[in-house]
């Protein structure tokens, strides 16, 4: 007769706390590899009958493909493959030590027991995660204070606005919260790579280097309907606007509700949030990284062209374009198959800008590769080093001829401010040196030129011999706009053109200016503004010509991205043209929280939140969106009547914060003239 089903023990608290998993609000065990855990069972016979433990993963488990253990009770633990030591017994109950190897594939398990000649008995399930504090992992890193950031920190700051002018926005990464960790299961069992092939699919998943790159097809929808509908038409109708997400817990959690189907609308930084929460979900220290005036080379000659009419309005020409800023992910691992030097963090993005091997998916690309410009390495090395160090050529086009007329090439443009959270602090740090050399440095040149020397595309006889429309011409004349004012949504733009005359005679110039709305990638949307003006420029004289764009005009014609691309192309007389352009970026009004009195755990406290309506008319259609990890369950919005103009408005809630530490409110605010004015507030709760 079958014994009774034992019933288990899975010792929950004591083991999340070994094996760091205790922000999981789990019933089920959750554990790290490569490392011990206890459990108790009883109806187990007495220890002597030889117990033999199975423990299996996925759809068929086997000792082959490692996704099936047996093993039985032994005197030590093994490094090796799984194991169990005896830690005590009596006649009705047995405690164990189990551990799993450090390259144990992840996921969840089933465990079971055998005793004797009689059938094995279910002891239940847990889930196994990667751990980045076992030296013999993957992703070990060895600085507790990173561990801490890049796997168990649910908040992250990511950077955006533009190079001349770094703007930033809190993010709820939610890994711990509900049911985020069974829904990141859910993702690896729904990629392209699983349907084909379940069985060798989950054989991999010891490895950081195949999920990484899974996960990035995964967390796009092309493909494999996978989480995030990507969309830069500037129109978001039947779903969110990328911008007015604040973390990534509502959009996994909306992506299994409607049984996994794409959740509308995300842009880059989306895509690169969820690819966090989804990795540090796993137990794989990742961060967000932010490229400023970021290259999206198209054709794969690690050069971006762009082009104007004579107009000077930026053309739709060819697939190559420059973003304000792109947002991507770095993941911490060893890459066994490239060799010592190459690991550390591996950039991986899941913004679906080109195919890898037929599929939306990027990386991982080695960061120290990427600086050597050793492009040949796995994966996707050329697109992701024209990311941060393409050159720009900036063409003319005449539409009736069809002839382009190179007005100059910039090799410092792209791969600026490259910035990422700061360890354990609300603070940029940049990164650009870990990714080339100086920019204008000897080194950083060579390197460009072996990059390109590996991809093939250096020329016979001079490999720096530009073809004969390339020959840049001297300019006679130089330009630059200048912000003149502030830069806020509201207020009317104050610009000045400079124009100088270079050469030691007087020169007649045309200019014709235009002003665009655009989305952050820089297509355009609304023109603003155009005008024109003439000019005769004495020898050497430099010029301002003041410039204002009122409110009323830019307002309908904004785009949620609140950036203005201005343009100016300068004909001059017997001379080649001169462009000058600027991407501006503009701030939304400032919000005020305050949390007023002590925060503790499962005590209320009320919040306010405070927005003063900065413009000569009445707002409408406020609503306040508040979340933050351990501070509140989900998301909370607020109506907020319309505020006249220049009235302030003042909005209380009340938050029962239920985990210690220092936590992270989120708060976004929109209304028909203002879209998503982002702020965050950090809360020390105390027991």
């Amino acid at each position: 007769i079958a014994a009774t089903q034992p019933s288990t023990d899975w010792h929950l608290k004591e083991n999340a706390r070994e094996h760091h998993t205790s922000k999981f609000s789990s019933e089920e065990l959750i554990v790290r590899r490569g490392q011990a855990f206890t459990i108790t069972f009883n109806g187990a016979e007495r220890p002597e009958q030889n117990l033999i433990f199975i423990a299996e993963t996925g759809p068929k488990p086997s000792k082959a493909t490692k996704t099936l253990a047996t093993f039985d009770i032994s005197s030590t633990l093994s490094k090796e493959g799984w194991s169990a030591v005896l830690q005590s017994s009596s006649s009705s109950s047995v405690s164990i030590s189990v551990s799993s190897p450090h390259n144990a594939v992840i996921g969840r398990y089933r465990l079971s027991v055998q005793s004797g000649s009689s059938s094995p008995q279910s002891l239940g399930t847990f889930v196994l995660l990667f751990n980045p504090w076992s030296s013999g992992d993957d992703v070990f890193m060895p600085n507790a204070a990173e561990c801490e950031e890049y796997v168990l920190e649910e908040f992250g700051i990511i950077f955006a606005g533009n190079k001349n002018h770094i703007s930033s926005f809190g993010w709820n990464f939610g890994q711990f919260q509900g049911d985020i960790l069974n829904i990141c299961l859910a993702i690896m069992d729904r990629s392209l790579y699983y349907r084909q092939d379940p069985i060798t699919d989950v054989s991999h998943r010891h490895d950081p280097r195949y999920l990484g790159r899974v996960l990035s097809a995964m967390v796009n929808a092309n493909d494999d309907q996978g989480v995030v509908l990507g969309n830069w038409s500037g129109k978001y109708e039947g779903g969110k606007n990328p911008t007015s997400w604040t973390g990534s817990g509502e959009i996994l959690q909306s992506w299994k509700k409607s049984g996994f189907k794409p959740v509308k609308y995300g842009q880059c930084w989306v895509f690169a949030a969820v690819l966090t929460t989804v990795l540090r979900c796993l137990g794989i220290p990742t961060r967000t990284i932010t490229n400023f005036s970021s290259a999206h080379d198209a054709d794969g000659n690690l050069r971006v062209d762009e082009f104007y009419d004579a107009d000077g309005n930026h053309l739709e020409r060819g697939a190559d374009s420059v973003w304000n800023f792109h947002v991507w992910n770095e993941s911490w691992f060893t890459r066994n198959d490239l060799g010592p030097s190459y690991s550390g963090w591996q950039v991986l993005d899941a913004t679906p800008q080109e195919e890898s091997g037929g599929i939306y998916q990027c990386g991982p690309a080695s960061r120290h590769a990427i600086k050597e410009g050793e492009v040949e390495l796995d994966y996707d090395g050329p697109f992701v080093f024209a990311e941060v160090n393409a050159d720009c050529m900036y063409w003319n086009y005449d539409s009736a001829t069809g002839k382009k007329t190179l007005i100059f090439s910039k090799a410092t443009e792209i791969g600026a401010s490259i910035s990422t959270k700061a360890v354990g602090r609300d603070a940029r740090v940049d990164v650009t040196r870990d990714y080339k050399y100086e920019e204008g440095s000897a080194k950083e040149r060579e390197i460009f030129k072996k990059a390109r020397k590996k991809l093939g595309l250096e020329d016979k006889f001079d490999p720096t011999a530009p073809k004969q429309e390339e020959v840049e011409q001297k300019p006679d004349i130089s330009g630059k706009f200048k912000v003149a004012g502030s830069l806020e949504v509201g207020k009317d733009l104050n610009l000045l053109l400079v124009l100088e005359n270079l050469q030691s005679d007087a020169k007649t110039v045309n200019v014709n200016m235009t002003a665009w709305s655009t989305l952050y990638t820089r297509r355009r949307v609304n023109q603003i503004w155009k005008d024109s003006l003439s000019v005769t420029l004495a020898p050497k004289e430099e010029k301002q010509f003041p410039i204002k764009i009122k409110y009323p005009e830019y307002q309908q014609r904004l785009t949620t991205d609140k950036t203005i691309q201005v343009t100016a192309l300068c004909h001059v007389k017997d001379g080649i043209p001169v462009l000058v352009k600027r991407n501006i970026t503009l701030d939304n009004p400032a919000i005020d929280i305050q949390v007023l009195g002590e925060a503790k755990v499962n005590k209320e406290v009320v919040v306010e939140v405070a927005f003063t309506n900065p413009i000569n008319e009445e707002v409408k259609d406020c609503v306040l969106q508040v979340e933050g990890s351990d501070l509140l369950q989900g998301i909370l919005e607020l109506r907020i009547p319309p505020l006249k103009a220049s009235e302030k408005s003042s909005t209380k809630f009340k938050l029962i914060p239920s985990e210690a530490g220092p936590k992270h409110l989120l708060v976004n605010f929109f209304c028909d003239k203002f879209a998503d004015i982002k702020t965050f507030k950090m809360v020390n709760v105390i027991n």
